[in-house]
C-alpha cells in the first residue's frame, strides 16, 4: 500500500499517475517469490486472490518505506504550508473536469453544474487553481470517479484486489482507475510541456497526501498486526460507506472505527 496507503483508503480520488507504478513495479520482483500466511476473509470480504494480493502489499509496502515516507517527510519539513495548500488546490482544479464527466455519466447535472462552476472560478479568479475563491463561495467539491459511476450503473464490486503501486482496490474500482487515468477531458488539450508540469504537480499531490495522513497510513502499515488484513478492512469499509452500501451502519464513518487487532 504505497501510492495507494491514501487512495485505497478513501483519501484521495483513483489514482492517475500511471507513470508512478511504470517506474517502481520492478520493485515487485524482490518480493515475487516469497511465501507470505494466508487467512481466511471475514465475512462480506471476498478475496479469492489473497495469496497474491498478500504479495503485491509486501512490494507496494516495501515502496513506501524505502521512497514514499521519507520523501513524504522531507516535504513536510522543507515546503511551507502554503505552498501545500497552494499544491493541494492546483491539483485538484487538474481533477476537475474528469469528476464533471463522471457527474453526468451518472446523469448527475447539479454536481456536473457545481464542479463546472468551481473549475471556472478557480482557474480565473483562483490564478490557475493556485487559490480556492470558489470554495469561499461555497462551492464545494461533488467528489466522484469512475468507480462510482460503474456502481451507478449497476455493476457490482467484485473480489478485493491490491494493484501494484495504486494499493487497495476491488475489481470494479481497478477498472475506474484505468479509465479514469485517460477520462479527463484537459488532457489531449495541453502541450507537452505543460503536461510535464501537471505530472510534477500530481507526483507532488502523492507526496503531499502522504505527508498529510502520516500517522494514521504508517500506523496501518507499521504498528498492525496484520497490515494486510486492516488495509483491506478499511478500504472496503469506507467505499462502501461512500456508495451507500456499507455492510456497517450507513451512519457509522468507517475511518472512525476502532481496528485494533488487525
Amino acid at each position: 500500500m504505497a501510492v495507494g496507503s491514501m487512495i485505497g483508503l478513501g483519501l484521495s480520488r483513483p489514482c492517475r499517475r500511471l507513470f508512478i507504478a511504470l517506474c517502481l513495479l520492478p520493485a515487485l520482483a524482490l518480493v515475487a517469490g516469497c511465501a507470505l500466511p494466508e487467512a481466511p476473509a471475514p465475512a462480506g470480504i471476498e478475496d479469492p486472490f489473497e495469496e497474491r494480493n498478500r504479495r503485491v502489499h509486501a512490494a507496494n509496502k516495501g515502496i513506501d518505506r524505502a521512497v514514499l515516507r521519507p520523501v513524504a517527510r522531507a516535504y513536510g519539513a522543507v515546503v511551507p504550508g502554503v505552498a501545500q495548500t497552494g499544491l493541494r488546490n492546483v491539483a485538484n482544479t487538474l481533477d476537475l473536469p474528469g469528476t464533471v464527466v463522471n457527474n453526468l455519466l451518472q446523469l448527475d447535472l447539479p454536481s456536473a453544474a457545481r464542479n463546472s462552476a468551481r473549475f471556472t472560478i478557480n482557474a480565473t479568479l483562483g490564478i490557475g487553481g493556485l487559490f480556492d475563491p470558489a470554495g469561499e463561495m461555497g462551492l464545494a467539491e461533488a467528489d466522484t470517479d469512475f468507480g462510482e459511476t460503474l456502481h451507478v450503473w449497476g455493476v457490482p464490486e467484485g473480489a478485493y484486489v491490491e494493484l501494484p503501486v495504486f494499493g487497495p482496490s476491488n475489481k470494479r474500482d481497478a477498472l475506474g482507475t484505468v479509465v479514469d487515468i485517460v477520462l479527463n477531458p484537459l488532457g489531449p488539450m495541453l502541450s507537452d510541456e505543460t503536461r510535464r508540469v501537471v505530472t510534477a504537480i500530481e507526483v507532488g499531490e502523492v507526496v503531499d497526501t502522504r505527508n498529510r495522513y502520516a500517522v494514521m497510513i504508517d500506523g496501518v502499515l507499521y504498528e498492525s498486526a496484520d497490515s494486510y488484513a486492516q488495509s483491506r478492512l478499511l478500504y472496503l469499509q469506507n467505499r462502501r460507506f461512500t456508495l451507500h452500501t456499507d455492510i456497517a451502519t450507513p451512519d457509522e464513518d468507517p475511518m472512525a472505527l476502532d481496528t485494533e487487532g488487525f
